[in-house]
C-alpha cells in the first residue's frame, strides 16, 4: 500500500467554501487503476488557519505515479488555482510506503 497525503491550512470563514470545491468536483479516481480509497479530513482550527487533509491510498507508489501523469489527474485538477484565495499557503504534500498493515 501507498498513501498520499496532502495538508491545507484554509482562512478562517473559507471552509464551506473549500469544502464545496472538494465535494462538488468531479476526482476520477474510481476508475484510475491502482485506487483503493480517498478520505478530506477537517482538522483543528488555528488562529490563523483551518487544517485539513487528503489522504489517497494507492495499491502501489507505481499506481499513484500513474496517475500523476494520466489524463485523469489532469483533468481533476484543471481549475484549481482558481481556489487560491482560499489557501493560507500551498499544500504540502507527504508520501508514505506501507511497513506493517493490520485489518480487523
Amino acid at each position: 500500500m501507498y498513501l498520499t497525503m496532502n495538508r491545507f491550512r484554509i482562512k478562517p470563514g473559507r471552509e464551506a467554501e473549500f469544502e464545496a470545491v472538494w465535494t462538488m468536483r468531479d476526482s476520477h479516481l474510481p476508475q484510475v487503476p491502482g485506487f483503493v480509497s480517498f478520505h478530506l479530513m477537517k482538522g483543528p482550527a488555528q488562529e490563523d488557519h483551518v487544517l485539513y487533509a487528503s489522504h489517497t491510498l494507492w495499491e502501489s507508489e507505481a499506481a499513484f505515479r500513474d496517475w500523476t501523469r494520466s489524463d485523469a489527474f489532469r483533468a481533476a485538477h484543471r481549475g484549481a488555482g482558481a481556489h487560491a484565495d482560499l489557501y493560507l499557503g500551498p499544500p504540502e504534500l507527504e508520501c508514505f510506503g506501507s511497513v506493517q498493515a493490520i485489518t480487523a
